[in-house]
């Protein structure tokens, strides 16, 4: 029995070098752990898990399995259901948006089946004075949304919040919204790479794309949280107070309506 704990716990294990490699990979932007290839390995995993409780995978330093206890009977099922849950995750279908564990996979947009790279194709940028232009252009107010590729608080905000029909109408039609990552590990070109000095008189050196927006939220906001979101004119004059982590749907929806009036 403690040789199978150990197989199932390695399945197990490689799941989850995968969640953190899949950071790695959002942040360094190498592009290998697309969100589907991410849920094929994690259905691959699920699967041998299923299928070794129910004796049908053996190794070499196994035991003959003579009957098929009650608790391997229901960890097979539990898996097995867990691992049907994920298959929706490979389609570019509504279902794909798996709420239950939003956070943990790559963002939606993250897919093989898009391109761009605005979360649920909303009037996106991920650069303060592109997306300044672009509200100052549709005259419409600026959603900003400081994020990073690791946080899951982000991720849930996007696959179960936005994604809302009432919240995501207001976002497309009304807001341009300005996605900055200060995790993004991208170095910034030669040119733009300086040394800021902070209001306490400190240092900091700008290289990272990450460091110039991380720097830019403690400045301004005096927060370094992820999610922080808040409301600008196309002068730059806050319209409300910035809000961070608000899982409730009528919450947020409210927040941006009082930013509209």
């Amino acid at each position: 029995w403690l040789n199978s704990v150990k197989v199932v716990l390695g399945f197990v294990e490689v799941a989850l070098a995968i969640k953190f490699l899949s950071n790695a990979d959002l942040v360094m932007h190498w592009g290998i752990l697309k969100r589907e290839v991410f849920f094929a390995i994690w259905i691959l995993c699920g699967a041998g898990i299923t299928l070794y409780l129910l004796g049908k995978i053996k190794f070499p330093h196994d035991s003959p399995i003579k009957k098929l206890s009650k608790a391997r009977i229901i960890l097979a099922i539990a898996f097995g259901a867990f691992t049907v849950y994920l298959i929706p995750g490979l389609t570019n279908t509504k279902w794909a948006n798996l709420t239950l564990i939003s956070g943990f996979p790559p963002p939606l947009y993250y897919s093989i089946y898009q391109s761009g790279e605005c979360i649920l194709n909303l009037n996106c940028s991920h650069d303060y004075e592109e997306g300044l232009k672009m509200a100052k252009a549709a005259n419409k107010p600026i959603l900003l949304d400081f994020t990073g590729y690791a946080c899951v608080n982000c991720r849930r905000m996007e696959e179960n919040v936005w994604s809302d029909p009432e919240v995501y109408k207001i976002m497309k039609e009304k807001y341009i919204v300005i996605s900055l990552y200060v995790d993004d590990k991208k170095n910034l070109p030669a040119a733009k790479q300086f040394t800021y000095t902070t209001k306490e008189g400190v240092q900091k050196e700008i290289i990272t794309v990450g460091n110039k927006w991380a720097t830019f939220e403690t400045e301004n906001f005096k927060n370094n949280a992820q999610p922080l979101y808040a409301i600008l004119n196309g002068d730059e004059i806050l319209l409300n107070n910035p809000v961070g982590y608000t899982p409730s749907i009528k919450e947020y929806k409210d927040w941006l309506l009082c930013g509209l009036d």
